[in-house]
Protein backbone atom coordinates (compact mmCIF):
# COMPACT_ATOMS: atom_id res chain seq x y z
CA UNK A 1 0.00 0.00 0.00
CA UNK A 2 1.37 3.49 -0.88
CA UNK A 3 2.53 5.60 2.06
CA UNK A 4 0.05 8.17 3.31
CA UNK A 5 0.01 10.60 6.23
CA UNK A 6 1.52 13.91 7.25
CA UNK A 7 4.90 15.24 8.35
CA UNK A 8 5.81 18.03 10.75
CA UNK A 9 8.66 20.02 9.21
CA UNK A 10 10.57 23.04 10.52
CA UNK A 11 10.78 25.32 7.48
CA UNK A 12 13.95 27.43 7.30
CA UNK A 13 14.06 31.07 6.24
CA UNK A 14 14.54 31.59 2.51
CA UNK A 15 12.56 28.48 1.56
CA UNK A 16 9.04 28.71 0.18
CA UNK A 17 6.47 26.22 1.40
CA UNK A 18 6.53 24.73 -2.10
CA UNK A 19 10.30 24.25 -1.84
CA UNK A 20 9.74 22.00 1.18
CA UNK A 21 6.92 20.10 -0.57
CA UNK A 22 9.11 19.66 -3.64
CA UNK A 23 11.99 18.28 -1.56
CA UNK A 24 9.75 15.73 0.16
CA UNK A 25 8.26 14.70 -3.19
CA UNK A 26 11.67 14.20 -4.81
CA UNK A 27 12.91 12.11 -1.87
CA UNK A 28 9.84 9.87 -2.13
CA UNK A 29 10.04 9.60 -5.91
CA UNK A 30 13.77 8.84 -5.88
CA UNK A 31 13.42 6.17 -3.21
CA UNK A 32 11.41 2.98 -2.88
CA UNK A 33 8.60 4.77 -1.04
CA UNK A 34 6.67 5.62 -4.19
CA UNK A 35 4.70 2.45 -4.90
CA UNK A 36 1.83 4.17 -6.71
CA UNK A 37 3.27 3.69 -10.17
CA UNK A 38 2.73 7.41 -10.76
CA UNK A 39 5.64 9.62 -11.78
CA UNK A 40 4.38 12.55 -9.66
CA UNK A 41 3.68 11.40 -6.11
CA UNK A 42 1.01 13.51 -4.34
CA UNK A 43 2.52 15.85 -1.72
CA UNK A 44 1.10 19.15 -0.46
CA UNK A 45 1.04 21.38 2.60
CA UNK A 46 -1.55 22.72 5.01
CA UNK A 47 -1.01 26.44 5.48
CA UNK A 48 1.59 28.55 3.67
CA UNK A 49 4.50 30.19 5.46
CA UNK A 50 6.11 33.27 3.91
CA UNK A 51 9.61 32.63 2.49
CA UNK A 52 11.30 34.69 5.22
CA UNK A 53 9.27 33.02 7.99
CA UNK A 54 10.43 29.88 9.78
CA UNK A 55 8.71 27.19 11.75
CA UNK A 56 6.08 24.53 11.60
CA UNK A 57 4.81 23.40 8.22
CA UNK A 58 2.49 20.41 7.97
CA UNK A 59 3.27 18.48 4.80
CA UNK A 60 0.59 16.13 3.49
CA UNK A 61 1.71 12.90 1.83
CA UNK A 62 -0.26 10.55 -0.44
CA UNK A 63 -4.00 10.36 0.18
CA UNK A 64 -3.65 12.77 3.10
CA UNK A 65 -3.33 15.63 0.58
CA UNK A 66 -7.14 15.43 0.42
CA UNK A 67 -7.25 16.54 4.07
CA UNK A 68 -5.04 19.62 3.64
CA UNK A 69 -7.94 22.07 3.91
CA UNK A 70 -9.11 20.73 7.28
CA UNK A 71 -5.56 20.98 8.67
CA UNK A 72 -5.14 24.53 7.32
CA UNK A 73 -8.19 25.67 9.33
CA UNK A 74 -6.56 24.84 12.67
CA UNK A 75 -5.53 27.57 15.16
CA UNK A 76 -1.86 28.62 15.18
CA UNK A 77 0.73 30.29 17.38
CA UNK A 78 3.66 32.46 16.31
CA UNK A 79 6.72 34.17 17.74
CA UNK A 80 6.82 37.67 16.25
CA UNK A 81 9.45 40.36 16.05
CA UNK A 82 8.32 43.76 14.81
CA UNK A 83 10.32 46.86 13.99
CA UNK A 84 8.70 50.14 14.93
CA UNK A 85 9.20 53.52 13.25
CA UNK A 86 9.05 52.21 9.68
CA UNK A 87 6.68 50.44 7.31
CA UNK A 88 7.52 48.04 4.50
CA UNK A 89 5.79 47.75 1.13
CA UNK A 90 5.52 43.98 1.67
CA UNK A 91 4.99 44.09 5.43
CA UNK A 92 8.32 42.33 6.07
CA UNK A 93 12.06 42.66 5.48
CA UNK A 94 11.76 42.10 1.71
CA UNK A 95 9.94 45.33 0.96
CA UNK A 96 11.01 48.96 0.55
CA UNK A 97 11.19 50.65 3.95
CA UNK A 98 9.49 53.99 4.62
CA UNK A 99 10.31 56.01 7.73
CA UNK A 100 7.14 57.01 9.58
CA UNK A 101 8.14 58.36 12.99
CA UNK A 102 11.03 58.76 15.42
CA UNK A 103 8.67 58.72 18.40
CA UNK A 104 9.48 55.99 20.92
CA UNK A 105 6.25 54.68 22.47
CA UNK A 106 6.23 54.13 26.22
CA UNK A 107 6.06 50.58 27.55
CA UNK A 108 2.53 51.16 28.89
CA UNK A 109 1.45 52.37 25.43
CA UNK A 110 2.76 49.16 23.90
CA UNK A 111 0.92 46.95 26.40
CA UNK A 112 -2.38 48.84 26.15
CA UNK A 113 -2.21 48.78 22.35
CA UNK A 114 -1.57 45.04 22.21
CA UNK A 115 -4.48 44.49 24.60
CA UNK A 116 -6.83 46.19 22.12
CA UNK A 117 -6.13 43.54 19.51
CA UNK A 118 -7.21 40.59 21.65
CA UNK A 119 -10.51 39.00 20.68
CA UNK A 120 -12.34 39.07 17.36
CA UNK A 121 -11.00 41.75 15.03
CA UNK A 122 -11.50 42.79 11.42
CA UNK A 123 -8.42 42.42 9.24
CA UNK A 124 -7.56 43.12 5.62
CA UNK A 125 -5.03 40.56 4.27
CA UNK A 126 -1.89 42.12 2.73
CA UNK A 127 -1.61 42.71 -1.00
CA UNK A 128 1.47 40.47 -1.03
CA UNK A 129 -0.45 37.37 0.05
CA UNK A 130 -1.85 34.18 -1.47
CA UNK A 131 -5.45 35.42 -1.17
CA UNK A 132 -7.29 35.13 -4.49
CA UNK A 133 -8.70 38.28 -6.08
CA UNK A 134 -10.91 37.61 -9.10
CA UNK A 135 -9.27 34.22 -9.52
CA UNK A 136 -5.66 35.44 -9.28
CA UNK A 137 -3.27 35.40 -6.33
CA UNK A 138 -3.04 38.86 -4.75
CA UNK A 139 0.78 38.79 -4.67
CA UNK A 140 0.90 38.21 -8.43
CA UNK A 141 -1.29 41.25 -9.07
CA UNK A 142 0.78 43.31 -6.61
CA UNK A 143 4.04 42.34 -8.31
CA UNK A 144 2.54 43.36 -11.65
CA UNK A 145 1.73 46.77 -10.19
CA UNK A 146 -2.02 46.20 -10.53
CA UNK A 147 -4.51 47.44 -7.93
CA UNK A 148 -5.38 44.87 -5.29
CA UNK A 149 -8.68 45.20 -3.45
CA UNK A 150 -9.15 42.62 -0.71
CA UNK A 151 -12.25 42.51 1.48
CA UNK A 152 -11.76 42.57 5.26
CA UNK A 153 -12.34 39.38 7.24
CA UNK A 154 -13.01 38.53 10.85
CA UNK A 155 -10.22 36.72 12.71
CA UNK A 156 -9.54 35.94 16.35
CA UNK A 157 -6.51 36.88 18.43
CA UNK A 158 -6.75 34.54 21.41
CA UNK A 159 -3.79 35.85 23.37
CA UNK A 160 -0.61 37.93 23.17
CA UNK A 161 2.11 36.93 25.64
CA UNK A 162 5.87 37.08 26.28
CA UNK A 163 6.06 40.74 25.31
CA UNK A 164 9.55 42.25 25.14
CA UNK A 165 10.12 45.83 24.06
CA UNK A 166 13.37 47.62 23.37
CA UNK A 167 12.72 50.34 20.81
CA UNK A 168 12.64 49.91 17.86
CA UNK A 169 12.20 46.18 18.42
CA UNK A 170 9.00 44.67 19.78
CA UNK A 171 8.62 40.91 20.19
CA UNK A 172 5.72 38.78 21.43
CA UNK A 173 4.00 35.41 21.08
CA UNK A 174 0.50 35.35 19.64
CA UNK A 175 -2.19 32.67 19.40
CA UNK A 176 -4.58 33.20 16.49
CA UNK A 177 -7.35 31.65 14.45
CA UNK A 178 -6.79 30.30 10.97
CA UNK A 179 -6.70 33.02 8.33
CA UNK A 180 -4.95 35.59 10.53
CA UNK A 181 -2.13 37.48 8.81
CA UNK A 182 0.63 38.40 11.24
CA UNK A 183 2.12 40.97 8.86
CA UNK A 184 -1.23 42.78 8.87
CA UNK A 185 -1.51 42.50 12.65
CA UNK A 186 1.92 44.11 13.06
CA UNK A 187 1.06 46.87 10.57
CA UNK A 188 -2.18 47.58 12.43
CA UNK A 189 -0.30 47.71 15.75
CA UNK A 190 2.14 50.21 14.22
CA UNK A 191 -0.73 52.28 12.86
CA UNK A 192 -2.45 52.45 16.24
CA UNK A 193 0.84 53.46 17.88
CA UNK A 194 1.28 56.07 15.11
CA UNK A 195 4.84 54.90 14.54
CA UNK A 196 4.43 52.42 11.70
CA UNK A 197 5.72 48.85 11.99
CA UNK A 198 6.64 45.83 9.93
CA UNK A 199 7.41 42.19 10.68
CA UNK A 200 11.16 41.62 10.83
CA UNK A 201 11.07 38.00 12.05
CA UNK A 202 8.30 35.41 12.19
CA UNK A 203 8.29 31.83 13.46
CA UNK A 204 5.27 29.51 13.58
CA UNK A 205 5.56 27.49 16.78
CA UNK A 206 2.40 25.40 16.68
CA UNK A 207 -0.63 24.39 14.64
CA UNK A 208 -3.32 23.21 17.06
CA UNK A 209 -1.68 20.38 19.09
CA UNK A 210 1.26 19.98 16.72
CA UNK A 211 4.49 21.63 17.90
CA UNK A 212 7.55 22.82 16.02
CA UNK A 213 9.67 21.18 18.71
CA UNK A 214 8.52 17.83 17.28
CA UNK A 215 9.24 18.80 13.68
CA UNK A 216 11.98 17.55 11.34
CA UNK A 217 14.63 19.96 10.11
CA UNK A 218 14.83 20.15 6.32
CA UNK A 219 18.46 19.03 6.32
CA UNK A 220 17.44 15.87 8.22
CA UNK A 221 14.93 14.80 5.56
CA UNK A 222 15.59 11.40 4.01
CA UNK A 223 13.48 8.46 2.86
CA UNK A 224 14.08 6.79 6.22
CA UNK A 225 13.19 9.92 8.20
CA UNK A 226 9.99 10.39 6.18
CA UNK A 227 8.94 6.78 6.71
CA UNK A 228 9.69 6.87 10.44
CA UNK A 229 8.06 10.26 11.14
CA UNK A 230 4.95 9.99 9.00
CA UNK A 231 1.84 10.47 11.15
CA UNK A 232 -1.62 9.17 10.35
CA UNK A 233 -3.82 10.51 13.15
CA UNK A 234 -5.44 13.93 12.90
Amino acid sequence: MPISGFLLIDKPSGWTSFDVVNKVRHIIQDSGLNTTGKKRFPVGHAGTLDPLATGLLIVMVGDYTKQAESFSKLDKTYQVTARLGETSTTGDEEGEKIRISNTEPLNEDILSTLERFKGEIEQVPPAFSAVKVNGKRAYKLAREGKPVEIKPRLVKIYDITDVEYHYPQLSFSVAVSSGTYIRTLVEDIGSLLKTGAYTSQLRRTSISKYMVSDALAVDKLSSEAIYQNLQTKA
